[in-house]
C-alpha cells in the first residue's frame, strides 16, 4: 500500500499513560489545542520555502516570490475531525487555505501536498469556505453553488473557520454561516497544513496570513444538523443522508435497467446501451439510426424536478440530457421531444458551430441558449475523458437553470415570450407548444458516440 504520510507526518497515537490521564481529566468529545501558541512544535514546512513564525500568539505565514505554494503541516495525521480556527489577513489580499485530509509523500510528484482544502479567498470572486482539491481535481464545491455566504468573510479581520470532516462527509463554516458540504471518499485520513499561496509579481510580497486558536475534536463528534446546502456528492450513485433529507433519490440504481426503457418502446433498448462497473454506457455506432440502441426515458414523469448526473465524454462525442419530454409527437420516431442541456466535445464536433451564437455548445439550451461557461481553475473547465457533473432546475416557476461543474450556465424563463421568440427562431419552429408541457419525461440521447453517465439522481420540487 502507497504510504500516506512521509517527511515527518505521523498518525496520531495516544499511549496508554496518556490515555489514562484524558480518561481520568477529560469528557468525550473535548477540544484538543493543535497549536500551543508561543512557537511551531508540532508543525513542519512540507512544501515551498515562504516563511511562518509566531506573532503574538498567532501562526504567522509571509508571501514571497520564488517559491511555489508552501504548507506548514501538523505533524499528526486526522480521519474525522472537527477543527477550528481563526484566520486574518494583514498586508493586502492573498489566497490562502487550510488543507485537511491531505498527503504529502516523497514518491508522488516529488511530495507535492494534495487533497482537500478549505479556501481562504479575500479576492473580489470570494469563495473563501469552498472546498478545492488541491494539486488533484481542482473544484469540489466553488461558492457559485452557495452565493450568499460569499460575503462572510471579512479581509483585516479575524474570521472563525470551521470544518466538520466526519465519514465521508466534509463539510465548512465561516463565521458561522455553512459554506460548503461534499460528499467525498477518495482520502480518509491525511495531515492539516496552512497554505501560503505562491504569487505571480513582487509587489504581493510580504502579505501575511495570520492563524490563531487553533483547535480539534477527534472524540464521539456528532454532525452539525443538516443545513439545506446543494451537497456535492463525488461517491459514484451514492446517497448521502443529508441528499436523502432534501428528498433527493437514484434515478439509476447502477446495476440493472430498471426505472428506464427505450424512447417510444415499452422496453429498455437491446442493444446500444451497457452497463458496466456503475455505469451507463451509450456505445459507438458510428453509423445510420439503424445502427442505434436508441435514446432511453424515464419510466416516471416529471413536473417540477431538480436532476443531476455525471457524465463522461469520449473525444468528438455528442448526447444530451433532454428533460420535459414528450412521446405523443412523431410517436413512431426513434426519439423524442424535448428541452435539452446539450452534451458534446466543443472542440472536435462539427455540432458546436453550428446553430446561433454557440448555442449548440456543452451545457447549453441547444438550439436555444448559448450556455455561459465559466473558466475558473480545474474541476470547473470542461475536459473531455474526465467526468463532469450536470445539473438542472426545473422549479414551479419555471425560471429553468443548466448547472456544469457546480456553475450556472444557462437560465430562463419557460414559456416568457422570450422563450416564444427563441422557439419561433429554431428547429422547433413548427411544432407546437414546444416545451411547454406541464410534465414530461428525462432521456438520455443516443446519438451514435460513447458517452459515459452515472450518479444519476432526481428529487421532486413542491409548488
Amino acid at each position: 500500500m502507497m504510504p500516506l504520510f512521509q517527511s515527518g507526518i505521523r498518525p496520531l497515537r495516544v499511549g496508554p499513560l496518556a490515555l489514562a490521564g484524558l480518561v481520568a481529566t477529560a469528557h468525550a468529545g473535548e477540544w484538543r489545542p493543535l497549536f500551543n501558541g508561543s512557537d511551531l512544535d508540532g508543525w513542519k514546512v512540507v512544501n515551498g520555502s515562504a516563511p511562518y513564525t509566531v506573532v503574538d500568539g498567532a501562526i504567522v505565514g509571509t508571501t514571497a516570490t520564488g517559491t511555489p505554494n508552501s504548507f506548514l503541516a501538523h505533524e499528526d495525521a486526522f480521519g474525522d475531525f472537527i477543527l477550528e480556527l481563526e484566520v486574518m489577513q494583514s498586508g493586502g489580499p492573498s489566497n490562502s487555505g487550510i488543507q485537511f485530509r491531505s498527503i504529502s509523500d516523497p514518491a508522488i510528484d516529488n511530495g507535492r501536498v494534495h487533497g482537500y482544502q478549505c479556501e481562504i479567498d479575500p479576492s473580489e470572486r470570494a469563495w473563501t469556505g469552498g472546498i478545492y482539491d488541491e494539486a488533484r481535481r481542482g473544484w469540489l464545491y466553488p461558492l457559485t453553488l452557495n452565493p450568499r455566504a460569499r460575503s462572510v468573510y471579512q479581509q483585516g479581520r479575524w474570521n472563525l473557520v470551521r470544518i466538520e470532516a466526519i465519514g465521508n462527509s466534509l463539510r465548512t463554516w465561516v463565521n458561522g454561516i455553512p459554506v460548503a458540504h461534499v460528499v467525498d471518499d477518495r482520502t480518509k485520513e491525511g495531515l492539516i497544513a496552512l497554505q501560503v499561496h505562491s504569487i505571480g509579481r513582487e509587489s504581493e510580497a510580504g502579505r501575511k496570513i495570520h492563524w490563531r486558536n487553533i483547535r480539534i475534536q477527534t472524540d464521539e463528534l456528532t454532525p452539525a444538523p443538516h443545513d439545506g446546502l446543494f451537497v456535492r456528492n463525488l461517491i459514484p450513485n451514492h446517497l448521502s443522508p443529508a441528499e436523502e433529507a432534501q428528498g433527493w433519490r437514484l434515478a439509476w440504481d447502477g446495476k440493472t435497467t430498471d426505472g428506464w426503457r427505450g424512447a417510444h418502446q415499452e422496453a429498455f433498448p437491446e442493444f446500444g446501451w451497457r452497463i458496466e462497473d456503475g455505469e451507463l454506457i451509450v456505445a459507438e455506432s458510428g453509423g445510420g439510426e439503424a445502427e442505434h440502441g436508441g435514446d432511453i426515458v424515464t419510466a416516471d414523469a416529471y413536473a417540477d424536478f431538480e436532476f443531476q448526473v455525471e457524465f463522461q465524454l469520449t473525444p468528438g462525442a455528442n448526447s444530451g440530457i433532454k428533460y420535459v419530454v414528450t412521446e405523443e409527437v412523431d410517436p413512431g420516431g426513434g426519439s423524442a421531444y424535448g428541452l435539452e442541456f446539450q452534451i458534446l466535445d466543443d472542440e472536435r464536433h462539427p455540432d458546436a458551430k453550428l446553430g446561433a451564437a454557440g448555442n449548440r455548445t456543452l451545457g447549453s439550451l441547444y438550439d436555444l441558449i448559448p450556455s455561459r461557461k465559466d473558466t475558473r481553475g480545474r474541476g470547473i473547465v470542461p475536459v473531455v475523458g474526465e467526468w463532469q457533473h450536470a445539473r438542472l432546475v426545473v422549479p414551479p416557476s419555471d425560471h429553468v437553470e443548466h448547472w456544469l461543474n457546480g456553475v450556472k450556465v444557462v437560465d430562463y424563463e419557460r414559456g416568457s415570450p422570450a422563450f416564444k421568440a427563441m422557439v419561433e427562431r429554431s428547429k422547433y419552429a413548427e411544432l407546437e407548444n414546444f416545451g411547454l408541457a406541464d410534465e414530461g419525461r428525462i432521456l438520455l440521447q443516443d446519438h451514435g458516440n460513447e458517452v459515459h453517465f452515472r450518479s444519476i439522481k432526481v428529487r421532486p420540487l413542491q409548488p
